[in-house]
């Protein structure tokens, strides 16, 4: 790694620090400070208010599209510091960190005029719609269509795994706009109204009763015709351009989400003696030493960027990380569990609506007919992180390939 921090980042470290103490709850860094369950609803109500007035929401973006125009070191330091504070930047995932940065790259001007202010107001909610039933890893393969019918595009097809469909005003999906083009060459990137006939949402409900993930069916849906990103039939660059926003964000700081769980997780040993065991003891510095693997790999993908590198093996380690990454919290949530024992398989959160704390993951909702812990909904969720976002096998595929020089796996016939 070749990697310096220049002297303006580190001012602009000083001025984060600054606006962060003058602006979280008094008590905030002080040891066992805590907030009752009406306290934290207030601030959260507030805080993204505080955030946007201090132009922290899309700070990286152009100052023309309402950004501070970070450079790409002041964004890693604007994240490690609100990392550091333990402060939450919004969490409009896919407004700000997929859609909103590809619509910067690939947008018309119009499109930019029309979402951007959006996005950064917090005036519309996004949700993504690529994956199919039959369409996950090999996404290319989607039979989601639209066809223009005068000024706007007509749309048939089923979506799943969406997240927050049921809570969203727009998904960006991915549509068939030419049926006789080669799989990859005939897609099209359209934003798409969500509250309109002919599109029903259906949650999954998972096995600790929350139903973030859910199906979407579109039934002539109706988009105008405008609302194409980055050129007809030229989806497949632009949602290769979403995909590597989601992986690539947060170098520096990602691994502290699997810090602060393992934390959670060694006071538990400690809690219950399992501490004493020396194999306990030994799984859990193998993961301690992966995370610390993350830490590393994240630099070393930050100073790709600042470089430019353009080495195979360094365009690879998005692929590499997100295997990595993924892999190591399905088995650190399964030592968890081990951890537990017998109490693991009873329901332990709380039996109340009232908001925790998920480390690394923010607020959650405790549901009265299915009180999971913290840990047990993290181990829940940590099931479908080698899935979503590019599976495990499809990484390892891109891997070899691409850094290997293996040649690519065999298409089944037919």
């Amino acid at each position: 790694m070749d990697l310096h921090y220049p002297p303006d980042a580190e001012e602009f470290r000083a001025e984060i620090r600054a606006w962060l103490e003058a602006n979280l709850p008094q008590g905030w860094f002080d040891e066992g400070f805590s907030m009752t369950p009406e306290e934290r609803r207030k601030f959260h109500e507030e805080w993204t208010q505080k955030l946007f007035d201090g132009g922290w929401i899309c700070a990286s973006w152009p100052k023309e599209y309402g950004g501070k125009g970070l450079s790409i070191m002041q964004n890693v330091v604007l994240n490690e510091e609100f990392a550091r504070a333990g402060a939450p930047l919004r969490a409009d995932f896919f407004g700000d960190t997929l859609v909103g940065p590809t619509i910067l790259q690939w947008g018309t001007e119009d499109q930019k005029k029309e979402f951007l202010p959006k996005i950064l107001a917090g005036q519309i909610s996004w949700c993504q719609g690529f994956s199919e039933p039959d369409a996950g890893s090999d996404l290319a393969s989607l039979k989601t269509r639209a066809e223009l019918d005068g000024d706007e595009w007509v749309i048939n097809g089923q979506k799943i795994w969406t997240t927050q469909a049921q809570y969203a005003d727009y998904i960006f999906l991915l549509a068939r706009t030419d049926p006789n083009a080669p799989k990859h060459a005939g897609i099209s990137y359209l934003l798409v109204p969500m509250k309109q006939e002919g599109i029903e949402v259906r949650p999954i409900v998972q096995p600790d009763g929350s139903a973030e993930f859910n199906e979407v069916f579109f039934t002539n849906a109706r988009c105008p015709k405008d609302n194409v990103v980055g050129g007809l039939n030229n989806g497949w660059k632009v949602a290769m351009t979403t995909l590597g926003f989601e992986r690539g964000s947060s170098a520096t700081t990602s691994h502290r989400r699997f810090e602060k769980e393992l934390d959670e997780i060694i006071a538990k040993a400690r809690e219950n003696g399992a501490i004493n065991d020396p194999t306990v003891r030994q799984r859990l510095m193998r993961q301690w030493s992966k995370i610390q693997i993350m830490r590393i790999n994240g630099y070393r993908t930050l100073t790709a960027t600042v470089h430019g590198t353009k080495d195979p093996a360094i365009a690879a380690l998005g692929a590499t990380n997100k295997m990595f990454w993924s892999e190591t919290h399905r088995d650190t949530m399964n030592l968890a569990m081990d951890i537990l024992g017998p109490y693991a398989q009873i329901l332990t959160g709380k039996v109340s609506d009232d908001d925790e704390y998920l480390p690394g993951y923010g607020r959650r909702r405790g549901r009265a007919d299915y009180p999971v812990s913290m840990l047990q909904a993290s181990f829940f969720f940590s099931r479908s992180e080698t899935i979503w976002g590019g599976t495990a096998e499809i990484q390892r595929n891109i891997v070899g390939e691409r850094v290997l020089g293996l040649p690519k796996e065999p298409r089944p016939e037919g």
